[in-house]
């Protein structure tokens, strides 16, 4: 019998907060949490489709025109460092470094993952964009395929 009323208010409790409207706070921790799924998903990009990391350092990171979006990740919970894209010197001794670079649109989600449309210039006349196939499982997010969307 305790256990049918517990169940009871548990159940009754529930749908009276479903249907309450969201506090700000609520809203901003689900905008919070699908800024971190993001992350999660560009962090497997770079780490599975591009090998970035220790041994291979990426590119600075240049952000997209993509309505203003720019990934804002804490890179470093993903093993990663990204040089802002910004910050290479236009005069640098290196006239080539300003045409190293990498990007990341923002993911599209759907019922199978995520695509992401991802690009990466070595130099001149030297990229290539992708747009990978990401897949969420129990390791977190995985490349699925990514797919060469053009060519210089």
């Amino acid at each position: 019998m305790r256990v049918a009323n517990l169940l009871s208010v548990g159940i009754a409790t529930c749908l009276i907060g479903a249907c309450a409207s969201p506090t700000p706070d609520v809203v901003q921790q689900a905008s919070a949490e699908v800024n971190s799924n993001d992350c999660a998903v560009l962090a497997a990009i770079a780490k599975d489709h591009y090998k970035f990391g220790p041994d291979n350092p990426p590119p600075p990171l240049k952000g997209l025109g993509d309505s203003g979006w720019r990934p804002a990740c804490n890179w470093a919970v993903h093993g990663l460092s990204f040089a802002d894209y910004s910050d290479v010197a236009q005069n640098s001794d290196n006239p080539r470094a300003r045409l190293r670079w990498v990007a990341f649109h923002q993911p599209r989600y759907d019922g199978n993952g995520a695509i992401v449309g991802t690009e990466i210039m070595h130099g001149p006349l030297a990229g290539m964009g992708y747009e990978c196939r990401m897949h969420s499982g129990f390791a977190g997010w995985t490349v699925g395929e990514c797919k060469v969307s053009w060519v210089s």
